[in-house]
């Protein structure tokens, strides 16, 4: 580097000889300094002064959003708001909110959540409180931000990226100790499948909207099966039937396995849902469950009137609904009982 330091930088200023004196005479504080400043210290000077203000080089726009959606961290003011000395310690002497709580038994339930849900579910729209406790979680190995791309389906269109939620294996463990979780409630950990994981966050969309329904009914204490538990179940059960009759039809066991399970049978198969919610009526006396399908533009006609005869509360986001419209013209009732996500 290459310092343009003048002559006049060097000049030195005369000091006047004092009396010799004993002892010597302090030299007063207020007395002007051996060398004038020079540039070199005028430049050293500014950037005192910018950092004092907190000035820094402004971050080209798309730089700082991948810097931030990489590593979500929070102003010091946020940090400032979103202590969390006034806590109880908790399992393995971690602080947790309850929001924090919230979104760790969520992420676990669902798999995975986007931001965007989850700000808006669990922390009333405040994304910076939501980013703030994201960065603690992230510190403390619990949680993981990811981003994906969206779905587009063979159409012609800007690639849309969405940042995602899932827990950790010790995130997974400590979200079953910090929330009151049932037994029967299974939590995953880990993006498994990001290309169906835009698709998996909009299940946990139609949840909320499903639940807001039952809640009005008078259900309570909601747990959720994803498909990944329904169909182990159906295969389990389908497995044991057949090794203990080799020889019976396999379609009088699918049939009976789908009535033992309260799924579909339909054309020869078992419909499957994306989620099953089971929740308690009259206090635990009574029990009921609804089935809920995401519909996407990736479904067939054939697929679709199957979701449909299935009985199935289905929904679909606005998007999908403008683009499967066109693969069931004559059809369109199919869509009369599809709920808007």
């Amino acid at each position: 580097m290459r310092l343009d330091i003048g002559d006049d930088d060097l000049r030195y200023v005369r000091r006047e000889r004092v009396p010799d004196l004993r002892p010597e005479e302090p030299v007063s504080k207020h007395q002007e300094p051996l060398i004038t400043p020079g540039s070199l210290d005028r430049r050293v000077s500014e950037l005192r002064e910018l950092a004092g203000e907190n000035r820094f080089p402004e971050i080209p726009r798309r730089q700082y959003e991948r810097r931030q959606a990489a590593d979500p961290s929070p102003t010091s003011d946020e940090r400032h708001v979103r202590s969390r000395h006034h806590l109880q310690p908790g399992p393995n002497g971690i602080r947790l909110r309850s929001e924090e709580k919230a979104l760790l038994g969520e992420a676990g339930r669902f798999r995975v959540l986007s931001l965007k849900d989850a700000a808006g579910s669990l922390y009333g729209g405040d994304e910076r409180a939501l980013r703030s406790d994201l960065r603690f979680l992230k510190e403390k190995g619990l949680a993981s931000v990811d981003i994906i791309n969206a779905r587009r389906d063979g159409r012609s269109r800007p690639v849309e990226r969405i940042e995602v939620l899932s827990l950790t294996r010790e995130g997974e463990k400590l979200a079953r100790q910090s929330n009151s979780v049932s037994p029967d409630q299974k939590l995953y950990h880990g993006l498994v499948k990001p290309r169906e994981a835009e698709h998996d966050t909009q299940i946990y969309r139609a949840y909320r909207k499903e639940w807001e329904r039952i809640e009005k009914e008078g259900g309570a204490n909601p747990r959720v099966l994803l498909d990944f538990e329904l169909k182990s179940q159906v295969q389990r059960a389908i497995h044991a039937a057949r090794k203990e009759e080799p020889d019976r039809d396999i379609q009088e066991i699918k049939r009976e396995v789908a009535a033992e399970q309260e799924l579909p049978f339909i054309d020869g198969q078992i419909q499957i849902p994306d989620a099953r919610i089971a929740y308690d009526l009259d206090q635990g006396s009574r029990s009921g469950f609804s089935d809920i399908e995401v519909v996407t533009a990736a479904y067939r006609p054939g697929h679709l009137r199957a979701k449909a005869q299935a009985g199935f509360h289905t929904y679909i986001s606005g998007r999908d609904a403008a683009s499967i419209s066109h693969q069931i013209e004559g059809e369109h009732h199919l869509l009369d009982h599809v709920f808007d996500l």
